[in-house]
Parts: C-alpha cells; structure tokens; sequence
C-alpha cells in the first residue's frame, strides 16, 4: 500500500544521511495481507539482493526488522532456507522492529523524482509532501518507473492513480521501454 525510505537499528536520535549514527537505509512497507503476503514479501526481499556479500558498513546492511513472532520465526526460516539452497553463509540480521526515522525528502518515490514531468503531476495532487511521500500511487508509480511491474497490471491500474491523460500516456512510454509487456 505504501512504501517510505528511511533509517532504523540503531540508537542515534533523528539521524540523517549525513550523520547516520548507527541506524541502516531501509525501506518501510505498509501492506494488506488481503493482498500480499508476509511471506511473499520475504520471497521479493530475497530476490532482490545478494544475502551472502558481508556488509560493508552498517549503513548499507542487509537487515529484516520484524514486528511480531510470527513475522520473526518466518524470516528465520527464509534465513535458513537459503543459506540451504546457496551453501553459503548468509548475513542479512534478523532483528525486531523498534523505530523507523523518515529519510530526507529528497530520497523519497527517488526514480518518479527522475521523471519531472510526473514529478509536477504528482506535486499537483500532493502539495503536501508528506502526503506524496505517503501516496500509495506515487509508491505504485516509483515502482513503474524504476522498471518494476508489467504493462498488463499498469493498464488495469493506471486509471486509480489521478494522473492526467499525458501523464498516463507517458507512464506507459516508461513502462513499454523496458520491455515487460507480459506477466513475469
């Protein structure tokens, strides 16, 4: 439903990207389990990195931060899983959940802020910009532009987004670019 930039783990008070203290860059998701499961987020999580590369530094760390036991026991158990699968050792931490600080604005929806011309349509329906940074759309947009997603699933969504016309038509020039046309 919505996804946020920001910093977690660690103990510093308000960090920045400046003055990151201990915390690590992670994205916050908001979802409906009516729509996506805990589990199908761990198979996206996993996929979409490499788990057995030892950090570098805390910052860049690959980390799950979950919120309850349930969540806790799953990850552990995805953990496993592919430590299994690779033979290798993998060093994503597994660690509870305490508080998330918002990343400055300009980390925010970052691939739709690379595409002014939507960028002014989405400044349009959000003045605010928390309120862009919390826009399920924009979230969804963001997502299309940085070449996630296909053509078929834009299409039967675009219309909820509030973009104009020009806007759509652009989105789906984006989105045909990449060539994922069919479901993947």
């Amino acid at each position: 439903m919505r996804t946020r930039v920001g910093y977690a783990g660690g103990t510093k008070e308000n960090p920045t990207y400046r003055d990151l203290g201990d915390h690590t860059e992670t994205l916050q998701i908001d979802y409906d389990p009516n729509e996506i499961s805990y589990e199908q987020l761990l198979d996206i999580f996993w996929q979409s990195h490499n788990p057995e590369s030892r950090p570098w530094s805390t910052q860049y760390m690959s980390i799950i931060f979950y919120h309850n036991e349930e969540q806790a026991k799953l990850a552990q158990r995805y953990k496993e899983f592919e430590e299994e699968r690779l033979g290798k050792k993998i060093y994503t931490e597994i660690r509870p959940y305490d508080k998330f600080y918002l990343a400055e604005d300009y980390h925010q929806k970052y691939y739709l802020q690379l595409q002014k011309d939507l960028l002014k349509e989405y400044i349009r329906l959000y003045p605010k910009t928390i309120d862009f940074i919390n826009s399920t759309s924009a979230a969804r947009v963001n997502g299309y532009v940085r070449g996630e997603g296909t053509l078929a699933n834009l299409v039967n969504e675009i219309e909820s987004y509030g973009l104009s016309e020009k806007g759509r038509r652009r989105l789906v020039e984006i989105v045909k670019s990449y060539g994922r046309n069919k479901e993947q």
